[in-house]
């Protein structure tokens, strides 16, 4: 499945889960849910998945962490709040360099429409052709 194919699937999961349970819980729950849908599609998830950080050829336990890892290719922030902030951005970012990994997505559920509570980001995008030639 390709990254696009993923998120896809992913963002689809998310939906399903918006329209079922709406806004107003915790973002654990919608970490919980989300996890048990994408591994009923047969997806490999990790929840709360450590984000090392090296400083200085140091490994530091800073007790970062990314809510959700799919495939080892996709992470995943979920929140719950009236507005994402570009803050939020750059954790996701921070995240996705610090686990050399390309491509995040960020949910808000705490929407009335999911559709507008959801940003894919990447980090150092790769055109998949570019690199094939």
């Amino acid at each position: 499945m390709i990254t696009n194919e993923l998120t896809r699937e992913i963002i689809g999961s998310a939906i399903k889960i918006h329209r079922e349970l709406g806004p107003g819980l915790l973002e654990s729950a919608y970490e919980a849910c989300l996890a048990y849908e994408l591994q009923i599609l047969g997806l490999r998830i990790e929840r709360q998945r450590p984000v090392p950080l090296v400083y200085k050829a140091v490994k530091l336990d800073c007790g970062f962490r990314a809510d959700l890892v799919v495939e080892n290719r996709v992470v995943i922030e979920t929140k719950c709040k009236d507005a994402l902030h570009p803050i939020d951005e750059t954790q996701l970012l921070s995240h996705l360099r610090l686990l050399n990994l390309q491509v995040g997505l960020l949910i808000n559920f705490h929407v009335a429409v999911l559709r507008d509570g959801i940003k894919r980001l990447v980090n150092e995008y790769r055109d998949p052709i570019s690199i094939a030639i």
